[in-house]
């Protein structure tokens, strides 16, 4: 799966912004201003949330994914060629776990799901 691959599935989540905070080349994409996933500037990974570290600790250990750097225990970064359908699912699943976490007030905002 390609980074534009990766970035299409992204937009396509209902509100989801693209953004480059720290420059240089990044794919940050947010939900109400949280990321839910993420592109480094080499760009062979990607970096989504899982719903905890334990989830996170059974992805590494299986091989499906790969600790995210700089991120929390729940976060892992997927190859960007992993199978498209399980990388896929994460992303939206990240998307979906950063989406329920905001704020009433910020979810009413949202488009519908």
């Amino acid at each position: 799966m390609s980074r534009e691959l990766v970035n299409e599935i992204c937009a396509a989540q209902p509100g989801a912004e693209w953004s480059d905070p720290w420059g240089g080349g990044h794919d940050c994409w947010k939900v109400a201003g949280k990321i839910f996933a993420l592109t480094g500037t080499v760009g062979t990974h990607v970096t989504v949330k899982t719903e905890s570290a334990e989830m996170a600790s059974f992805l590494i250990e299986t091989g499906v994914a790969d600790r995210a750097p700089y991120m929390h225990a729940s976060w892992v970064a997927l190859p960007l060629d992993a199978a498209p359908d399980e990388l896929a699912h994460r992303i939206r699943h990240s998307y979906r776990l950063v989406r329920t976490a905001l704020s009433r007030k910020a979810q009413a905002a949202l488009p519908p799901l």
